[in-house]
């Protein structure tokens, strides 16, 4: 396992490396074409996604609509294919900051990273995928069957959150199978296991694959309950010494998550075609629906309250348990709220 991570920092790291070198020669070519350098300095920052609608909904609005550019943000985005990689990578170095569902919840907790922005709550895009075929019918048919997921993520959290509610007991009632995302689905389809928890659009692959198998609840079920909800967060020296930049990305996601909801129907199929050729139209205002989007001034009453930062206590108190961290660290402490407060216009 620890070689696997030691290859995915060495592959982002190039992947960085390779990018900073085409960016660099961009740079060079704009100045050597008199292009003026005066009001043109922009922060980069290199940002680390899970590439999933619910994560990257606002990064892309800003990229394509200009949001943080007026910001003076020029973002180098790096994709992985889950939050606990992200993670690792942004310790390690290799990013500044990230956006992801859950796990937004956990690293902070241990007190490694800062959150500062929660993109929305994952409403439906976590899923339990049963086949019928393989004598699953019902909760009770879970019973002793393996089900396979990616254990630390939202797919987890959910499934936690499902089994509980449907008086099952994680620990003891299933047998959980840990394995990437992609293996975790490819184990589905192939008959492996009779039940997969997934986050979209790793459901359109079921869909396609298995025509018989049917979706027994998504996280909608347990809202507001067990709602998850994913975001934004930064190295903690990073945050301490970049604030004004830190504050820069908030002021250009608020720009980004108002324009995308108040135009979404423009906005989607901008995104479809530039960063999701592979997901149909109609597929990706699907997964739009399947998450909670809200508006910065109704998310500035949700952190004032003490709502937001209850959703992230939950899914705090979940991986504590889940993962046994020894005095896990606030979410009132490692989200800090003060960034859209001052600096979002609503």
């Amino acid at each position: 396992h620890t070689h696997d991570l030691k290859e995915i920092f060495m592959n982002n790291s190039l992947q960085i490396r390779r990018r900073d070198i085409v960016l660099g020669l961009g740079a060079a070519g704009l100045s050597s074409i008199g292009a003026p350098a005066i009001g043109q300095q922009r922060t980069k920052i290199r940002v680390g996604y899970v590439d999933t609608l619910a994560v990257t909904g606002q990064l892309w609005t800003g990229v394509h609509r200009g949001h943080w550019a007026k910001e003076g943000i020029e973002f180098d985005p790096v994709k992985f294919n889950t939050g606990l990689e992200l993670f690792n990578a942004m310790i390690g170095g290799s990013l500044d900051m990230l956006s992801t569902g859950a796990v937004i919840s956990n690293f902070p907790a241990r007190g490694q990273g800062k959150a500062f922005l929660i993109n929305n709550i994952e409403f439906a895009t976590a899923q339990l995928w049963i086949r019928e075929d393989q004598g699953v019918k019902t909760w009770a048919d879970l019973k002793g069957k393996k089900i396979a997921t990616t254990l630390g993520t939202t797919a987890h959290v959910f499934l936690d959150a499902a089994l509980r509610a449907n008086g099952l007991d994680p620990a003891k009632d299933v047998e959980l199978i840990n394995q990437g995302m992609p293996v975790a689905v490819t184990s589905f389809i192939s008959g492996a296991v009779p039940a997969v928890a997934l986050w979209v659009p790793f459901n359109m692959q079921v869909r396609q694959r298995v025509p018989s198998a049917k979706m027994l609840v998504d996280a909608s079920a347990y809202f507001p309950k067990s709602a998850i909800v994913g975001g934004w967060a930064t190295r903690a020296d990073y945050f301490e010494k970049n604030r004004a930049v830190v504050a820069q990305v908030v002021r250009g996601w608020a720009a980004a998550n108002d324009d995308l909801i108040n135009n979404s129907a423009s906005i989607l199929p901008i995104i479809q075609a530039k960063n999701y050729e592979q997901v149909p139209l109609a597929e990706l205002q699907e997964q739009f629906k399947a998450s909670k989007y809200y508006t910065v001034a109704e998310w500035q009453k949700l952190y004032q309250d003490g709502t937001a930062v209850g959703w992230l206590q939950q899914v705090t108190d979940f991986y504590a348990r889940f993962g046994g961290i020894q005095n896990p660290v606030p979410a009132k402490t490692y989200f800090d709220t003060s960034l859209l407060l001052n600096n979002a216009k609503t």
